[in-house]
């Protein structure tokens, strides 16, 4: 175990677990998810989104492998929606869809040295999995500073992290460690139906895999990708006076003649002082650090681990 920094794990409630059972359960998601499923496995997890038709945002989640299951890390609240999509795909496909919520228990460790107390290398990447617990840990798949994400048993969760040298920390924390770094949280931050993969940083995030073959939404992504059409992205915003507007807040900047403004996108999650936000990148190009939010002035910050392409 590292005693170099501190490591803190909490038990996110907001999160739930599908499971996947079946001779052809990989091959059916592999059918209908962005990312190739064929990776995941005992040493890896990936992240990925299922879109509709159109190429639009529907559900996003962590798959994990778990004695020869696919365990999905998604969203509590939006569970029994994801597990009835998938129903409807499954058609005669051998593959038993399932909420194993009341079994597993999602939770998140981060801080320093969380991936070192769970038994990572420091060279670990995003995605590296191994048991822990009954369950598994991963590095986190979208980004590694994350910290881990891990599936495990609800019982004996706590004495798990406590064994494993990882403090007592509570999902709020965790939700100001994410937001430090700028990463998304499903659909608190990419609207369902309306928001796009690539404007909201999945390719960064690991979450699109351009040459594993068809899947649901495929193709307005990767005309998205290669015809270098992405006009807008999720950048992080910190307050001037510690207080974020609530999600879906216009966020303005300067306009065309002096003393107006115009609306330069919209925010999405906050806490503390800092938070996300949708941005037009030619508007926010032109507008600087000039941006305001219900009359809180704030600043955009792209995140380092963010490509943007000179269109």
């Amino acid at each position: 175990m590292s005693r170099d920094g501190w490591a803190k794990a909490a038990v996110l409630a907001d999160r739930g677990v599908i499971r996947l059972d079946g001779a052809e359960a990989r091959d059916f998601l592999q059918g209908l998810v962005s990312n190739d499923v064929r990776r995941v496995g005992p040493e890896r997890a990936i992240y990925a989104a299922l879109l509709s038709p159109q190429g639009k945002f529907l559900f996003d989640f962590i798959i994990m492998e778990h004695e020869g299951a696919l365990l999905l890390d998604t969203e509590a609240a939006r569970l029994a929606d994801l597990g009835r999509r998938l129903t409807m795909y499954k058609l005669r496909a051998k593959v038993t869809v399932a909420d194993a919520s009341g079994q597993f228990a999602v939770a998140a460790a981060f801080g320093p040295a969380a991936l070192a107390n769970l038994g990572f290398e420091a060279t670990a990447e995003a995605g590296s999995a191994r048991p822990f617990a009954g369950g598994v840990a991963t590095v986190d798949p979208r980004l590694a500073s994350l910290g881990a994400r891990l599936i495990l048993p609800r019982e004996g969760a706590e004495a798990a992290f406590a064994a494993a040298g990882l403090g007592a920390g509570t999902a709020e924390e965790w939700d100001a460690w994410r937001l430090g770094l700028g990463v998304p949280d499903s659909s608190r931050d990419i609207l369902i139906d309306k928001s796009f993969l690539l404007e909201s940083n999945f390719e960064e995030m690991n979450g699109v895999d351009f040459n594993k073959g068809c899947y649901v939404g495929q193709e307005t992504t990767t005309r998205s990708k290669f015809r270098g059409n992405v006009r807008k992205r999720i950048f992080r915003v910190e307050a001037a006076d510690g207080t974020v507007p609530p999600p879906g807040t216009p966020l303005m900047g300067p306009g065309l003649e002096a003393g107006t403004l115009r609306e330069v996108g919209s925010m999405r999650s906050g806490r503390n002082g800092q938070g996300l936000a949708m941005v037009r990148l030619e508007e926010l190009a032109a507008a600087g650090d000039a941006l305001t939010a219900e009359g809180i002035s704030l600043r955009a910050i792209k995140p380092d681990w963010v490509k943007i392409d000179e269109q």
